[in-house]
């Protein structure tokens, strides 16, 4: 219960902060003669307090069952010293992981919804599922041999302008966000605790550490590769999109499609853990009750926070892109953008799984707290770039990820290497289920009803900002260090 009181302490003072806005604005609407419906405020309210208590639930199952899983296989995996027994069993839990992550379901629906039927929610589930679990074994062969982070991440860009080429603008905005949503609640914890597991059996303790992180950034990558094929397969280009209709919540209903997507997102996890106990770890009786209750700690956050997120998060979202686009013009639109990215990041809750372990695996040497305020940063103008693009239709999402991308590989040559790995990784977890759900109905609000924005090529795009521009701040954090550290006359790596 102490432990359960610090994480709720701990969720408070991040959830507080996107709620007191969205108050503030709704009131400002209101005064300003465009009044929210009295329903729509009572189930964001509804909505934060389940988002704050199923975070906090879930953060503690993560403590118990995802970390000590994961991290017990990556020791299994290693110690084998086969690399077929990696590739089978990375190729295997990367692809169930990625399939189960509620943050990509939610994404394919909305595109599902956006393209009326075009791109299906089943094919991009797929597609992004295979690509992230054949990346996810590219990352942990990297850290078996060694293989340079900084050289990795600049092939694998490289692929990948040259194929985007190739690539109709729809999908091109589609294919980075699901990059972004993929890296979310459940396969964040699961994807660090591995990539640990592995790294930690290293004997060179430097290598360890830098070693710890990139895996993430690394795995992303594979749901770029995944969409961009499944859309030249489908042939979209010239596809346009628009804001389906909203519906009414059924509680109960709602309550219980949260309940059997938590449900599935868990089995392949308990299924996992069930193999690789019979067969490989051979725990004691404390330690499997432990990782159980875990992963049932985490099934019970994750049906509170998935409801809390769609019964009061996404309408109201809409309902402010919406509303600001038409009242406040460019400059406000861009600069409420800022707001909200800066807010909502502290709510994504694999950001703190995250920054707890960068703080524990440097030994405090690089701050949480840092970490988290420079995401802030990042994220804030993630969004408001996202919602001046909207606002111009001549700026399209190659004019800032085609820069971005280049920029954050370039600074990998001259930033701290350890830094390199946990902006990649950021860039996965911030954009998380607040991300897909509240900001994203909130740029489709807005694109639905700026002049000359469409919502499929205008809106979508938004997650991948998020997902590129903590990397370029966390790589100038880095260089940063670095510049300080030769000043102080103390080396550090």
């Amino acid at each position: 219960m102490n432990v359960l009181k610090e994480k709720l302490r701990e969720v408070l003072f991040s959830v507080l902060p996107i709620t007191a806005i969205i108050l503030i604005l709704s009131g400002v609407f209101w005064a300003a003669g465009n009044p929210f419906p009295l329903i729509v405020i009572v189930r964001f309210l509804v909505g934060a307090l389940l988002v704050i208590t199923g975070l906090s639930v879930f953060l503690l199952g993560v403590d118990l069952g995802v970390t000590p899983l994961s991290s017990n296989i990556g020791k299994t995996v290693s110690k084998s010293n086969r690399l077929w027994v990696l590739i089978i069993i990375g190729l295997v839990t990367g692809f169930f992981i990625c399939i189960a992550e509620p943050d990509l379901s939610v994404l394919a629906q909305q595109v599902a919804g956006v393209t009326s039927g075009a791109i299906t929610k089943t094919a991009l589930l797929v597609v992004v599922s295979v690509g992230i679990a054949v990346m996810f074994v590219l990352g942990l062969i990297r850290i078996v041999y060694n293989i340079p982070l900084y050289l990795l991440l600049t092939i694998i860009y490289a692929i990948i302008l040259i194929i985007s080429l190739f690539s109709s603008p729809e999908i091109l905005a589609v294919s980075f966000d699901a990059s972004g949503a993929t890296t979310g609640a459940l396969t964040v914890p699961f994807i660090l605790g591995l990539g640990l597991g592995v790294s930690g059996l290293k004997k060179n303790a430097k290598n360890s550490e830098k070693d710890s992180f990139g895996l993430v950034g690394i795995t992303s990558t594979g749901a770029i590769f995944g969409v961009l094929i499944l859309g030249m397969c489908l042939n979209v280009r010239g596809l346009t999109g628009a804001l389906p209709e909203s519906e009414t919540h059924n509680a109960l209903r709602l309550l219980l499609d949260c309940a059997k997507d938590s449900a599935v997102a868990m089995l392949p996890l308990l299924i996992i853990f069930i193999a690789f106990q019979v067969f490989a770890f051979k725990l004691t009786r404390h330690s499997c009750r432990r990782i159980i209750i875990g992963l049932i700690y985490n099934c019970c956050g994750l049906i509170l926070f998935l409801t809390g997120v769609n019964i009061g998060f996404m309408d109201i979202g809409v309902r402010l892109g919406q509303t600001t686009a038409a009242l406040g013009g460019k400059g406000w639109t861009v600069a409420l953008g800022f707001i909200i990215g800066f807010a909502v990041i502290l709510a994504e809750p694999a950001v703190y799984v995250l920054t707890r372990q960068i703080e524990e695996v440097t030994a405090g040497y690089v701050r949480r707290g840092m970490v988290l305020g420079t995401l802030a940063v990042g994220v804030g103008l993630a969004v408001g770039l996202s919602m001046l693009r909207i606002s111009v239709p001549e700026i399209r999402l190659w004019h800032y990820l085609l820069p971005g991308f280049a920029l954050a590989v370039g600074l990998s040559f001259f930033c701290p290497k350890l830094f390199v790995g946990i902006g990649f990784d950021s860039g996965g977890v911030a954009s998380g289920p607040m991300t897909a759900t509240f900001v994203l109905a909130f740029s489709q609000g807005a694109a639905a009803t700026m002049p000359g924005a469409d919502v499929l090529q205008d809106a979508f795009g938004m997650i991948a900002m998020v997902a590129t521009m903590p990397i370029i701040a966390l790589e100038i954090l880095g260089i940063i260090f670095k510049v300080r550290s030769k000043k102080s006359g103390v080396k550090k790596q």
